[in-house]
């Protein structure tokens, strides 16, 4: 019998396992796919990436190099390339998983993991052969897949998903994106840095709607300069492949229909929790009407010895979220007291500016009635951002009101997603913007737009604006 079993390893599930092992657990994890990750790893996140930055390299070469003195002729993409490095990228890091479960003495079933019963967990292989592994705690990570809408067959051949905009075969001419959310962002960025038109058709009257609006306004922006064309507040009614072309109807506004044809269509309107071959009833789970797993405080289900961390339960669907919660639950059946501060768990977008927040937004401070006072300093005014070229965007301090804590800090610019973590590290010690802007920030770097929101946002204090 295991101490620990965990379904799934994705960055919740092995983060889990590892510590389960390092707090001196027996323990499992299974995996039904042929490699560990999850889709963070294998189609997600790190993938994402590693195509981001090839193509963030081409549209520097064909638009700054020139500006830097850097004269290149013939350039062109070499798209199976790009997908091998890519490819290369994902093996390097899911190989180090596979080191992580050896070193720390994980056992790794492959196979579907289904209930049994509370403490017994049925491994089904692909060649249809199973065992049961029995559990003392065991722990739901199994994730979660693309979401669609009901009248959208996606075809994986010109109507797709993110997992297959990771492996195409062709830039697209004209790529539809329904969802202005943070993967339709980003991968749309990619090929339209390679030359795509990309369109975007939203619900909602904003892209990334989730995130403070001021970052949304500046994200669309900097894209319009990448070519791209926004359909705001349109709700998608038909998606139709046509062979070589697909057709997307949306109805505007006012209630009027327009066509947009492509050649491909990215469906991207989130993701929603996977349970599929879970049978999560056999051990009495309770399952909310969303689809995802009932849990406490505590990430526990109704059945005291099951736990479920990541995207299957409620909050953000971010892998270091679901990596802080294998953490919690792992030392929480150790018998220890961890803590989770899920207002401070920052949210990114890996497009070029980068966008990266963490705490309120303002639309949040505002509903809630709180009084609070706003800094903010442009990339324009940063001396690091015009030495290479980055000045789109800004950072945005959110400070009380009155003791001038820092409730909210929202950046979008060059290398964001790396300077959110000082504002975490502030807002975790109960900085205030004082604090921050009286601390030595280096010269010159990106971060010293912290500094100077900070600075803004105390009596408007600023120096470089």
């Amino acid at each position: 019998m295991y101490d620990l079993i965990v379904i799934g390893s994705g960055p919740g599930g092995y983060v889990s396992a590892i510590r389960g092992a390092q707090l001196g657990m027996k323990t499992a994890i299974i995996e039904k796919y042929p490699t560990l990750g999850g889709t963070c790893l294998n189609v997600g996140c790190i993938p994402s990436k590693a195509l981001l930055d090839s193509s963030e390299h081409f549209h520097n070469a064909t638009h700054t190099f020139q500006t830097h003195g850097i004269l290149l002729d013939n350039l062109k993409v070499d798209l199976p390339q790009m997908i091998a490095r890519k490819d290369d990228v994902v093996k390097q890091n899911v190989d180090g998983i596979q080191f992580l479960m050896k070193k720390n003495k994980i056992d790794v079933h492959q196979g579907i993991g289904s209930f049994v019963d509370k403490n017994t967990i049925k491994v089904t292989k692909a060649d249809g052969t199973s065992s049961d592994i029995q559990g003392k705690h065991i722990i739901i990570a199994t994730g979660s897949k693309p979401a669609s809408l009901p009248f959208i067959n996606i075809d994986k051949q010109r109507i797709i998903t993110s997992t297959e905009a990771l492996k195409m075969k062709e830039i697209p001419k004209h790529l539809i994106v329904i969802g202005g959310g943070v993967i339709g962002m980003e991968l749309g960025s990619v090929y339209g840095r390679l030359g795509a038109k990309v369109s975007v058709v939203e619900f909602m009257d904003a892209i990334i709607p989730s995130m403070d609006r001021t970052m949304g306004k500046e994200l669309q922006k900097s894209l319009k300069k990448l070519g791209f064309e926004f359909y705001l507040k349109h709700k998608v009614t038909a998606v139709e492949n046509l062979g070589e072309e697909v057709l997307v109807k949306a109805e505007n506004g006012k209630g009027e229909t327009i066509e947009i044809k492509g050649d491909y269509v990215l469906v991207s309107i989130g993701r929603k929790p996977y349970t599929e071959g879970l049978n999560a009833e056999a051990a009495g789970i309770k399952l909310t009407a969303r689809g995802q797993v009932e849990v406490d405080d505590h990430l526990r289900t109704n059945v005291p010895n099951i736990y479920a961390i990541g995207d299957v339960v409620k909050g953000a669907m971010l892998a270091h979220k679901a990596e802080e919660e294998g953490v919690f639950v792992a030392e929480t059946i150790a018998g220890q007291k961890p803590h989770i501060n899920y207002l401070l768990i920052p949210g990114v977008v890996y497009t070029w500016p980068e966008v990266a927040a963490v705490g309120y937004t303002e639309e949040q401070l505002k509903e809630m009635g709180i009084a609070y006072k706003t800094g903010k300093f442009p990339f324009m005014a940063s001396g690091r951002a015009r030495a290479s070229m980055d000045t789109d965007g800004l950072v945005k301090v959110l400070a009380d009101a009155s003791t001038d804590e820092i409730l909210g800090v929202h950046m979008i610019g060059p290398r964001t997603a790396d300077m959110i973590a000082e504002a975490v590290v502030a807002m975790e010690y109960r900085a205030s913007a004082e604090d921050i802007a009286r601390m030595s920030h280096a010269h010159p770097t990106y971060t010293e737009a912290f500094k100077e929101a900070c600075l803004a946002a105390t009596d408007n204090r600023a120096l470089h604006i």
